[in-house]
């Protein structure tokens, strides 16, 4: 059987959506006037569009009916909204398209206290994840438009504090330093990965909802949960090794500029 496929044009989406390219434009705009230093590149601005496209792949197209339907397409739009578009929109920011609400952003910062600290980021990425596929809330989630959007902008939100720690263009107070990264990325995707991986090898269906769907593309629905949790445990693998591989040559060119300033100094 196959699954109804249809595009969902949720008016909050597509208007926080115009809002975010909307303020990206003028941020990018007032960044690249002549005769401004450091103007954004072309290549930001694409990373930037990527992240909104992947926002619409994952709630305007048929993804999000589909996920109504399959879990595994479910838990698709799921790490869409927590990894994928949280690190495009991050990665299209600099610090000269920040600049007007750098010293706001600074002052959240100080006056969050633990909020800003990167274990509790840690905390709610995972925690986060795990509350919303208790049986449950998932079940209410899917059952109910309000809570499914509660849903996603829990993912989105605990996705984006996530990232701001290891990629966020503005040097914070509380940055990770030394193997402080590679730490901060291994434990929230293992936390989020042990999920999936329960999810993968559950010995029955958790979700009554999914439960009493039709065999869609031939797959009962033990094998679309154990799907969906294998879809969650690879994309948390995959993103965590280049996430390291990263953090690593980053660490290793901080380490060889830090030694050729040392030598530098000896020398004068």
């Amino acid at each position: 059987m196959t699954p109804e496929t249809s595009w969902s044009f949720d008016p909050a989406v597509l208007l926080g959506v115009f809002i975010l390219v909307g303020l990206y434009a003028v941020g990018w705009r007032r960044a690249r006037r002549p005769g401004e230093r450091h103007p954004p590149s072309l290549w930001r601005l694409t990373l930037f569009g990527g992240g909104v496209l992947t926002i619409l792949i994952a709630l305007v197209s048929p993804l999000d009916s589909l996920g109504d339907q399959l879990m595994v397409m479910h838990m698709v739009q799921h790490m869409l909204l927590i990894d994928v578009a949280p690190i495009l929109l991050i990665l299209g920011l600099t610090k000269v398209l920040l600049r007007p609400v750098t010293r706001r952003l600074q002052t959240i910062e100080r006056r969050a206290g633990f909020l800003a600290h990167p274990l509790f980021a840690v905390i709610f990425y995972a925690g986060v994840l795990w509350l919303w596929h208790m049986p449950a809330l998932y079940d209410k989630a899917q059952g109910n438009g309000v809570v499914h959007a509660l849903e996603h902008l829990c993912f989105f939100t605990a996705g984006a504090l996530y990232w701001w720690h290891v990629l966020s263009p503005i040097r914070s107070r509380m940055r990770l330093a030394g193997l402080g990264p590679v730490a901060y990325m291994t434990s929230g995707k293992l936390l989020v990965g042990i999920l999936g991986i329960v999810l993968a090898f559950a010995p029955h269906v958790i979700y009554p909802f999914y439960a009493h769907q039709p065999h869609y593309w031939g797959l009962t629905p033990l094998e679309d949960q154990m799907m969906a949790g294998l879809v969650m445990a690879l994309e948390q693998s995959i993103v965590m090794g280049i996430a390291l591989v990263v953090l690593f040559v980053q660490m290793l060119n901080e380490s060889e500029r830090t030694a050729q300033r040392a030598e530098r100094f000896e020398i004068a």
